[in-house]
């Protein structure tokens, strides 16, 4: 059975070592971030305004898509591809100490099927990832 990230109750039973061999299919779902994870990232300054006037630079930056004020969350943008924005070609993050509180504690405390992942195996072809 192959699984789709659309679809958690096709998704298998998550373990660290099945990262290393993940195309990072987790990595094309929409990623919704607190202020704290954009000043973790840099992109924000504890002592800068509102979230509205954030999310506004952050939107003409091309790194933020959209904003809810009643939640105060962000929703960051995705490639064209529709991967994460901080995803590398070699298929890795390229903010992993950075990176959101929702992409810590996915998927093992985090997500629409807590403990479950939407594993895709890398092809053979595909070059091997180094080890986080």
């Amino acid at each position: 059975m192959r699984t789709d990230k659309d679809r958690p109750s096709t998704w298998i039973t998550y373990r660290a070592s099945l990262c290393e061999s993940c195309v990072g299919s987790c990595c094309s779902m929409p990623v919704e971030v607190k202020r704290e994870d954009l000043e973790r990232l840099g992109l924000a300054d504890p002592l800068e305004q509102s979230g509205k006037k954030i999310a506004k630079r952050l939107q003409k930056e091309g790194i933020v898509r959209s904003y809810r004020s009643a939640t105060e969350l962000y929703l960051l943008n995705q490639k064209a591809d529709g991967t994460c924005i901080y995803l590398g070609a070699d298929k890795r993050c390229t903010v992993y100490e950075r990176r959101p509180s929702t992409c810590r504690g996915f998927p093992v405390v985090l997500g629409p099927r807590v403990g479950s992942c939407p594993y895709e195996r890398k092809l053979n072809s595909q070059v091997n990832r180094p080890s986080r």
